[in-house]
């Protein structure tokens, strides 16, 4: 795996434990933070990336349950086959914050339903205090908004399934 460390040194072995709960928990991100240390770590497929990272605090985990009145914990159902969704996905073309509206008080550029055209404004990403709009670069009806309001995206992340 690879890492890039900026800024300040953190303790390789917490920053391996980190890792692990992120790869265990499927996480893209973690941002950990208290009043005087902060770490950033995102996950690009197999390689991380540690932004700003501080010594952390340690996380408190929750003793075991001991004695014969502890349930047996029930092995993990296996995860359903996953449903292959028709259309074409509009992805993101950079690393920023999705807002599917120009303000707070607007309405959303499109919806469920709406017809797009390739001149089509999206929403917008915000990378660097930058409001960039995005063009919907394809022609058909949404079906599916994939993204929330005010949620990070990553360079490529689907947003948007569009029926041609």
């Amino acid at each position: 795996m690879k890492f890039a460390i900026l800024r300040h040194m953190i303790d390789i072995r917490k920053l391996k434990e980190l890792v692990k709960l992120m790869v265990a928990n499927d996480l893209a991100e973690m941002d950990l933070r208290d009043t005087d240390e902060q770490v950033t770590i995102r996950r690009h497929g197999e390689t991380f990336e540690t932004v700003a990272p501080v010594a952390l605090a340690p996380v408190a985990v929750p003793p075991a349950v001991q004695g014969a009145s502890a349930a047996p914990v029930a092995a993990p159902e296996p995860a359903a086959e996953p449903v292959v969704e028709e259309g074409v996905e509009i992805v993101s073309p950079m690393v920023g914050t999705y807002y599917p509206s120009p303000d707070p008080d607007s309405p959303s550029f499109i919806e469920v339903g709406d017809t797009v055209s390739e001149d089509t404004t999206v929403c917008i990403i915000e990378a660097m205090k930058i409001f960039n709009e995005i063009k919907a670069q394809c022609s058909g009806t949404v079906t599916k908004i994939l993204v929330a309001n005010g949620e990070p995206v990553e360079f490529g992340q689907p947003l948007f399934l569009v029926k041609q």
